[in-house]
Order: C-alpha cells, then sequence, then structure tokens
C-alpha cells in the first residue's frame, strides 16, 4: 500500500557531491602540514636553540617551540577531520551540519589563511621575540631560515594555498541555490491511495476491499457477501390443515 502523505525523497545535487570531495582535500592538505612539521621539528629545535644562545633555559625554548608548532597544525587537522564527518551528513540533506560546516570553516579559513600569508612572508613556525634577554624577532627568523630545509617554506605555503582554495569552493558550493533546494525541509506529497488497499484500522477480507472479515459466526459477513436472517420456520400461515380453525377433520372410517 502507498502512504498517502509519503515525503518525497531529495536526489543530491552534484554540488553536494563535490563540496565533500574538497573537504577531503583540504584535510589530506592539514595532514601533509603535520607531517612536514613534525619531519623538520629537529631544525625548528636547532635554530631556536641558536637564536636563544647565551640564555638560561635553551634546551627547553627548543622543546617549547617543536611542541607549539606541532600542536598548532595537530588542531588544524582535528578541526580538518570534523568537516569530514560534517560533510557525510552534508550528503544526506542535514542542513543543521550545513550551518555547523559554515561555522568550523569559517574559523578554519582565517586559521590556514594566516598561516598560509605568513609562509609566503618567509616566517617560520614558533617564531617569536619579546624578553629582555631574548633575541628579536628578526634575529629568530634568521636563525630559522639557516637551520630549516630550503624546501619547507615553499612546500608549506603551496600546501596551505591549495587547502584555503579547496575549503573556500567547498563553502561556497554548499550556498549554491541547488544545494538549497537539497537542504530544504521536503514537505508531505499527497497520493491516491491504491485500488483494493484498505485504510489503517480496518482488516481487509478475502475477495472484497474494506469489509470486515468472515467470523464463521451468523450475523457477520462472509467473503464481502452481506448476511440476512434465516427464514422462519414456524409461521402462522404454515399451520397444518387439521389444526386451523373452521377445518373439517378428515374422516377415520
Amino acid at each position: 500500500m502507498a502512504n498517502p502523505l509519503s515525503k518525497p525523497t531529495p536526489v543530491r545535487p552534484g554540488v553536494v557531491t563535490i563540496s565533500t570531495y574538497l573537504v577531503l582535500l583540504f584535510a589530506f592538505t592539514q595532514l601533509l602540514s603535520l607531517i612536514m612539521v613534525i619531519s623538520v621539528s629537529g631544525s625548528i629545535r636547532q635554530g631556536f636553540q641558536d637564536a636563544y644562545e647565551g640564555t638560561e633555559d635553551v634546551e627547553t625554548i627548543g622543546t617549547v617551540a617543536v611542541a607549539f608548532a606541532v600542536a598548532s597544525v595537530a588542531v588544524l587537522l582535528v578541526l580538518a577531520l570534523v568537516l569530514v564527518v560534517l560533510a557525510m551528513f552534508n550528503n544526506r540533506g542535514r542542513n543543521g551540519t550545513r550551518i555547523t560546516t559554515w561555522v568550523v570553516g569559517g574559523i578554519l579559513v582565517c586559521c590556514v589563511g594566516g598561516s598560509a600569508i605568513s609562509g609566503a612572508a618567509g616566517a617560520s613556525p614558533g617564531a617569536s621575540g619579546g624578553g629582555a634577554n631574548a633575541p628579536s624577532g628578526e634575529e629568530i627568523q634568521r636563525s630559522m631560515s639557516d637551520a630549516l630545509p630550503s624546501w619547507y617554506g615553499p612546500a608549506n605555503t603551496a600546501v596551505n594555498i591549495v587547502g584555503l582554495l579547496a575549503l573556500l569552493a567547498a563553502l561556497i558550493l554548499l550556498a549554491l541555490p541547488k544545494s538549497n533546494e537539497f537542504f530544504r525541509k521536503p514537505t508531505a506529497a499527497w497520493e491516491p491511495p491504491t485500488p483494493g488497499a484498505s485504510y489503517p484500522g480496518q482488516p481487509q477480507a478475502s475477495g472484497q476491499p474494506g469489509y470486515p472479515q468472515s467470523t464463521g459466526e451468523p450475523g457477520y459477513p462472509s467473503s464481502g457477501e452481506p448476511s440476512y436472517p434465516p427464514p422462519a420456520t414456524n409461521r402462522p400461515d404454515d399451520t397444518p390443515p387439521a389444526d386451523r380453525p373452521g377445518s373439517t377433520p378428515p374422516s377415520t372410517s
């Protein structure tokens, strides 16, 4: 039986599917960033130790710089994985996850965009200056440039730019009119009942639609045919002639 108030199943448009693939690409770029930072962690430590040489706690400063650089990229990777989970629900037409995707994606656009700008300007991860006896930012930057391999800066900038463009495109695709139609809550569509189908609450008998089933007892319909009372057996018109008033009994001789 077809449901008279069935909801039409929306078809996922291609822009939503492409948006999901772009989110996966963004998460992959963040994974690459984490791998690159871990691979140059020794160079980061050495660069900070050279910059802070002659000050107290040189070893501690190098370790803190490496931990800060790795943790920063790891947080971005975790947020990227959250976006991947949200994208899976976006494929099912969940408007709430689409709004959450815009919120988390906007935060990541700011973070990755800032990292890409810093990388293009030549800044190194964790480079900062301050304090009375601490070296200046220019000295830290120069020391980090000498310690880091030459491929790290261009590769890190390229990965950040690719990830930023992929994330921006994914967020824009979720805002297109076709996406809005997909995420709009579907309305119930009325469908005429199928011939021969019974309505809820009414049992269906064999042979006739919409009639109660036969119970085998007098007074109940059987196989869809209405039941009538049985004919009377002792009507006044059926009295034997000998018992009728005014009738002559038959002779016995």
